[in-house]
């Protein structure tokens, strides 16, 4: 055991805040899977649990693995791993995966293993590090628009229109997060108007487009319209009748919750293991539950700041801050969705929620955000025994 903890290396603090959030997860896994335990299968949710506890283990192997590879690495890794992140989100999208007569092609099976894994959310870490990558390298130069357009922007909105026709919300998020990361790596604040500009322009004509032919592109534009006008009309939908079982059980739990295992909105919220499992965590364990969770990922956020603040190159701050930022804006989301301050935006709680891949993807960016604490740990060590080695003698002879 000594030894597996002395491999352990970086930022403490995250390691720690992110095994109690993972030991935390199966209280509200386990409870919130009885829905699905039995519509589809023997009422049992103990297979739910097991299957959890796979893929958190898979996970934490992931971050362990990342968190000893030197982050410099990561920048050669996007090169690579860009063009196949593009292949596989085309591959993803010419499956032509429909759920309930809706365009739902977010996920690929992984052959022999039969595991399914959705593509954007590595696309999203992928994307995230190049950006970095190149922000870092015109650091010290004056950038003009023109020289940033095919080497930044170009990678960023092909995989971004990529992901969009199934999936609006990862779009949305993912594009927010590189507009704030170009933002703090230095990128002109007036080029910045002229990308927001397009990306809203080429949303509102893919959104004609579909409107106006409705077969010609594989889309999910009919939900996103529905989802935000009923939030902002009170209709009566299904996603609405989410909501409504949701603010139902904050409402429940109160102060102190009804208790671990008490939850009765489980057994009509369709998604209350992922992506509404923060309105059972309130149910269950009330505003003390609910806020202690926050409190965890304003944690995570505060060291991943911290973590950025001290690494000892720019590339290394700026892939801390995009890779590590997206955990916790996508944690505050799903929040959001549980109290109605956001429409429904299908992402989960990181960590906490079920689901392989987003597990996954969660704890390879915070391998890479320890993966950078690694190297200032590194330095800081190294300076401490150079220290160290110095002869009061050496320096008394040198000083006559």
């Amino acid at each position: 055991m000594n030894d597996l903890f002395s491999n352990i290396k970086g930022d403490k603090v995250i390691w720690a805040t992110t095994a109690l959030l993972a030991i935390f997860s199966f209280l509200p896994v386990y409870s919130a899977s009885s829905n699905l335990a039995y519509l589809y299968g023997d009422g049992s949710t103990f297979s739910y649990l097991v299957v959890h506890f796979f893929h958190l283990v898979l996970g934490f192997c992931l971050l362990f693995a990342i968190h000893k590879i030197p982050y410099n690495y990561f920048k050669g890794l996007s090169i690579l791993m860009l063009p196949v992140v593009v292949l596989l989100l085309i591959y993803t999208i010419a499956q032509g995966t429909t759920i309930e007569g809706a365009y739902a092609s977010r996920w690929i099976q992984i052959p022999v293993v039969g595991i399914t894994f959705q593509t954007s959310t590595l696309a999203a870490v992928v994307l995230m590090i190049y950006v970095a990558r190149y922000l870092s390298r015109i650091t010290e130069k004056e950038i003009t628009f023109k020289e940033s357009i095919l080497p930044l922007w170009l990678p960023v909105f092909v995989v971004l229109i990529l992901i969009l026709p199934a999936n609006f919300s990862t779009t949305a998020i993912i594009f927010t997060m590189i507009m704030m990361l170009v933002f703090l790596g230095g990128y002109p604040i007036k080029y910045l108007g002229i990308i927001l500009g397009a990306g809203l322009l080429v949303l509102t004509l893919f959104i004609l487009t579909a409107k106006a032919f409705p077969g010609l592109l594989p889309n999910r534009v009919d939900t996103w319209t529905s989802r935000i006008e009923n939030f902002a009309d009170d209709e009566d939908t299904e996603a609405d009748y989410q909501i409504e079982k949701a603010k139902i059980a904050i409402a429940r739990g109160g102060i102190a919750g009804a208790g671990i295992g008490k939850s009765i909105q489980r057994n009509f919220l369709p998604q209350s293991s992922s992506d509404f499992i923060y309105a059972i965590i309130v149910e269950e364990m009330g505003l003390i539950g609910g806020f202690a969770v926050m409190i965890a990922y304003l944690m995570l956020l505060f060291r991943i700041v911290i973590v950025a603040t001290k690494a000892n190159t720019v590339f290394g701050k700026l892939l801390a801050i995009g890779v590590g930022l997206p955990i916790v804006f996508q944690a505050l989301v799903n929040m959001a969705v549980a109290v109605e301050l956001f429409p429904v935006t299908g992402q989960t709680l990181p960590l906490v929620s079920s689901g392989g891949t987003s597990i996954w993807m969660t704890c390879l960016a915070l391998g890479i955000v320890l993966s950078v604490s690694v190297k200032r740990e590194e330095i800081k060590l190294s300076e401490e025994m150079e220290h160290e080695e110095e002869n009061p003698l050496d320096i008394l002879s040198e000083a006559i």
